[in-house]
Parts: structure tokens; C-alpha cells; sequence
């Protein structure tokens, strides 16, 4: 049962936990990666700008001294990237209890990445689903842990082209968005059966912020020459949407809710799920379709070169 109110004083103790946060320099992501941090989980802030994550680093360190830290360089756009963070992250650690898929680009005007990608499919869907396969041999391992895959409201308008899951045909900035953002919901829904049916007890969830006061729309709307549009949603976001913090509760809530179930989709409970507390909601129809998200995961599989091997328990 989903509480009436849930805040991050919910948290339970997560000392020993090892949890990686992509886009933890700022954000939803930086409210996050603190308060698992301040929970007691080693938190990875795996960041794409070096300089923004040492600055986060830092500011978190200072606020909270007894907090366990590291730095991991990771451009979710560029599948090297990808693979050469995984390798140091393993390199490392023997295990994952928290992946938590934040990092994300929005708004940005049409772009290929070096992969042949559209921008915002190939950071938020691609990178993701690479890096949670190359990393999920630790999650296993790590035996109750957790994938959580930030979504958004805007998956509603989305159109998945299963004939062109790299995003060349589509050049509309936000109908790309979107679509990128149903692939995070496919992703979780294909993800959550298959750790299902091999009997492992690491849970696949997805969340959503809500309206929030982050910079991601203006962020990336200033991509190119999009000044005044990225202008504009800065002004927007930082006039109309709630705090970071708040923003970040879905998905805590998430990472750390004990009553959580695999496949969940966790969102804000007020006003067309644009603000307040936590709570376990229902996304498009779409994002429901087995068929499509076992279509979309092998073609995932094809674009990145990786493949996932989710052995059955009594294998492991």
C-alpha cells in the first residue's frame, strides 16, 4: 500500500549499500545521490562534466562529513564512455544494490551523437540500457537490489518507431523527448519480467519528478542556438515547479520503499501528478505493451552490442 505522505526521513539505514547516480551534479540527481548519501549508502555521483561533478562533490562533503563518496566520468551519448565507466566501476566494486537511471537531456534540438543516435534516445534510453547490462552482474550479485529509471509525464507523446529506435527519421524536439522517456518505461516494464522470470530478487522500478525546478528543459534548449527557448524554460521551471528536493521523492521512494514492487511506476499524487508525495501511479497504455518493449529490448540489444544474460538463482 502506498503511504498518504512518504518523505526522505522514510529512508532507512542503507550503510553498507553501494548505489551509482547518473547526472548527480545537479538537479533531481544531486538531491538524490545526498540523501542516499546521508541514509549511509557509498553513493557514485556518475556525471558526464567533470568540473559540475567536483563541484557537487565537494558541496556534498562539506554538508554532509560523514558521507562516502566517488566520482565516476560517464557520457551516457557515447557508448565508449559507457562501457569504459562500467569497466572502472567493476574494476572496484564486487556489487550494486542502487542503479538509479537519472541522467537525462531535454529539449535539445536534433543532434546524431558519434553512435548514429538521436541526442536525447541515445542519453536517456541507449546509454541507460547499456550501462545497466554492463553493470548488472553486480547488481545480481548484490541479490535485493534495485534499478530505478526516471521517466516523465511527456512519455504520452511519444511515438516509438520500432523501424528507427536511433531517433534519425523524427526532428521534432519534444515528440523525441517523449519517445525517449516511453523507452525508459518499456525498458523497465521488459527488464522487470525478465529478472522475474530468472527468479533474481533485484527490482526493476521507473519514476517521475512531476513539475519540478530543475534546469533540464532550459539546459536543453540552449543545445545549438536555442537561447531564448532555453531561457524560457529555465524561467518556467524555476517559477511554476516545486523544489528538487521534492522532485526527487518518486524516486527515492523508489530506491528505498520497502513495499515497492518490480514494474512499478512511481510518480508525484496531486494535480495531474505535477506536484506531492509519492505514490504509485499508472503510465500510458503504451508503456504496457509486452510486445513492443520485447521489440524495443532486442533492438536495444542490436544498436548498443549489449546483450543480456540474466541467469536463473539456482545458476547464480
Amino acid at each position: 500500500m502506498t503511504k498518504a505522505t512518504w518523505g526522505t526521513d522514510d529512508i532507512g539505514d542503507l550503510t553498507g549499500q553501494v548505489a551509482l547516480v547518473t547526472g548527480a551534479n545537479s538537479g533531481i540527481g544531486y538531491q538524490t545521490a545526498a540523501a542516499l548519501a546521508e541514509h549511509g549508502a557509498h553513493v557514485v555521483l556518475a556525471c558526464r562534466d567533470a568540473t559540475k561533478a567536483g563541484l557537487a562533490y565537494d558541496t556534498l562533503e562539506s554538508t554532509l562529513p560523514r558521507s562516502s563518496l566517488q566520482l565516476l566520468t560517464l557520457d551516457l551519448s557515447d557508448l565508449y564512455s559507457v562501457r569504459r565507466a562500467a569497466e572502472e566501476f567493476c574494476a572496484e566494486h564486487a556489487r550494486l544494490d542502487l542503479l538509479v537511471n537519472n541522467a537525462g537531456v531535454m529539449g535539445t534540438p536534433y543532434r546524431q551523437t558519434a553512435d548514429g543516435f538521436e541526442l536525447q534516445m541515445a542519453t536517456n534510453h541507449l546509454g541507460h540500457f547499456a550501462l545497466t547490462g554492463l553493470l548488472l552482474d553486480r547488481l545480481l550479485v548484490a541479490g535485493h537490489s534495485r534499478v530505478v529509471t526516471v521517466s516523465s509525464q511527456l512519455h504520452r507523446i511519444g511515438l516509438l518507431h520500432l523501424d528507427d529506435v536511433a531517433g534519425n527519421t523524427v526532428r521534432n524536439t519534444w515528440i523525441n523527448y517523449g519517445t525517449s522517456k516511453l523507452a525508459n518505461l518499456l525498458f523497465t516494464d521488459g527488464l522487470s519480467r525478465r529478472l522475474a522470470t530468472s527468479g533474481a530478487g533485484t527490482l526493476a522500478v521507473a519514476a517521475h519528478p512531476g513539475w519540478t525546478r530543475s534546469n533540464l528543459a532550459g539546459t536543453g534548449a540552449s543545445v545549438g542556438d536555442k537561447k531564448l527557448r532555453g531561457k524560457f524554460g529555465r524561467f518556467a521551471g524555476r517559477t511554476f515547479g516545486q523544489a528538487t528536493a521534492t522532485g526527487a521523492q518518486p524516486t527515492l521512494y523508489a530506491a528505498t520503499e520497502r513495499s515497492v514492487r518490480s514494474g512499478q511506476y512511481i510518480g508525484p499524487s496531486h494535480v495531474f501528478q505535477l506536484f506531492g508525495s509519492p505514490k504509485v501511479v499508472t503510465p500510458d497504455r503504451r508503456a504496457r505493451d509486452t510486445e513492443t518493449a520485447d521489440r524495443l529490448w532486442d533492438i536495444s540489444e542490436e544498436l548498443t552490442g549489449v546483450t543480456y544474460s540474466i541467469q536463473p538463482a539456482a545458476s547464480r
